[in-house]
């Protein structure tokens, strides 16, 4: 038996230990001080003085308001600005053509997030120490009316998008795939943005069931100047539930498709450089959909359209972090959380480890916190940057 050890370097978890010494806890203090402030201090029987009588801030994880990873809730959405990171519901599943129950998808992600901490071992990252966040509740949307319910979410994300916070989106089904993006073109002056869609269906219908629902975003989207189809890249398209439609227009537009075999048989890497250069060949920056069925449906079963075959959790998780940590992200939403069909939680769960692990990502990245406000982002809102539908 060799007496070398298995280990030459330092594994992950070994520089995760190093990373955590580095780490303030200056923001788990602000939160205990306010803590017994506000909640009183705990009963004499209680020997941690950190523990006040009402429940304040993280702990404990079963208890609380329900806001996203437990952040602070800001009523006036005037001052969102303040904010590194802002979340925002759109509960709409009006889009829906199958098994409506994304308009709970935003709370369902929210009540499971409370089960997080702030900080991620491998990453070395504290988002309670390192961006401020907050949680702007929802969009009021317009039950059974999609474009009304799209007006509401442009403005909604144009405001928070051209105040400087970085905006992530909780769906709601994918017709809001259109509306939030409009509302980030509506500040894009000239600037152009690419998008990148991780999804099983391709979603660029011009109508279905003769509206625009959660299979025609793109379409839509596209149409914009500031988002050329050019720029359009989808990760994890395939399987039964592709309409032909939506293929003829991909092919006429040239968006750029990667299959998950296409996926798994060139690499991750070389499919994280493919959706880069695609995405950023002209762009100022990238806005990343993520429909939670791009993963398979043995993992996400609380969804409207599940198809297997999809991404593994890893995989996913793996391209998202070689997409965040090398392009200007200016928006991330994600859709298809539908707790109605969800077992213990897990597809909300998912949700969750996608949005956080994109927090840490733009943290790593040193895209957060913001020093400045990115230079793509225009004052002005025009408010033409889409074809009136009719």
């Amino acid at each position: 038996m060799s007496d070398e050890p298995l280990f030459q370097s330092p594994t992950e978890a070994n520089q995760a230990l190093e990373k955590e010494t580095r780490l303030p806890m200056t923001g788990w203090q602000q939160e205990v001080n306010q803590g017994l402030e506000y909640g009183l201090e705990a009963a004499e029987s209680i020997r941690d003085r950190t523990i006040p009588t009402f429940s304040r801030g993280e702990l404990p994880h079963f208890a609380g308001i329900n806001t996203f990873l437990k952040a602070p809730y800001l009523e006036d959405v005037k001052q969102v600005g303040k904010y590194d990171v802002a979340i925002v519901g759109v509960p709409h599943d009006s889009g829906t053509t199958y098994r409506p129950g994304t308009r709970f998808g935003p709370q369902g992600i929210r009540r499971i997030s409370a089960l997080y901490t702030p900080y991620n071992f491998e990453f070395g990252v504290d988002l309670r120490e390192q961006i401020t966040l907050c949680d702007v509740g929802d969009i009021f949307t317009i039950p059974a009316n999609n474009e009304k319910s799209f007006d509401q979410i442009s403005k909604g994300i144009a405001h928070i998008f051209s105040s400087g916070a970085f905006p992530i989106i909780l769906g709601g089904d994918h017709s809001i795939g259109f509306p939030t993006v409009r509302g980030v073109c509506r500040h894009l002056g000239d600037k152009k943005v690419g998008i990148i869609h991780f999804d099983r269906h391709v979603d660029t219908q011009e109508t279905d069931l003769d509206e625009r629902m959660h299979t025609c975003p793109w379409f839509h989207a596209t149409n914009m100047a500031n988002a050329p189809a050019k720029n359009l890249v989808q990760l994890g398209i395939g399987g039964w539930q592709v309409p032909r439609q939506g293929v003829k227009v991909c092919r006429e537009r040239g968006t750029n498709i990667l299959t998950v075999t296409d996926i798994t048989e060139m690499g991750l890497d070389a499919a994280a450089d493919f959706a880069l250069e695609k995405a950023l060949d002209g762009t100022d920056c990238v806005y990343i959909s993520f429909d939670i069925d791009c993963i398979d449906a043995g993992f996400v079963p609380g969804t409207g359209w599940p198809e297997p075959g999809g991404l593994l959790p890893r995989e996913a998780l793996y391209l998202l972090k070689r997409i965040v940590q090398e392009a200007p992200v200016c928006g991330l939403e994600v859709v298809e959380v539908s707790p109605p069909y969800d077992v213990s939680d897990m597809t909300a769960l998912m949700a969750t480890r996608v949005i956080c692990d994109s927090m840490a990502h733009l943290v790593l990245s040193g895209q957060l916190p913001r020093q400045e406000k990115p230079s793509y982002i225009h004052a002005e809102a025009n408010m033409t940057v889409d074809q009136a539908w009719e």
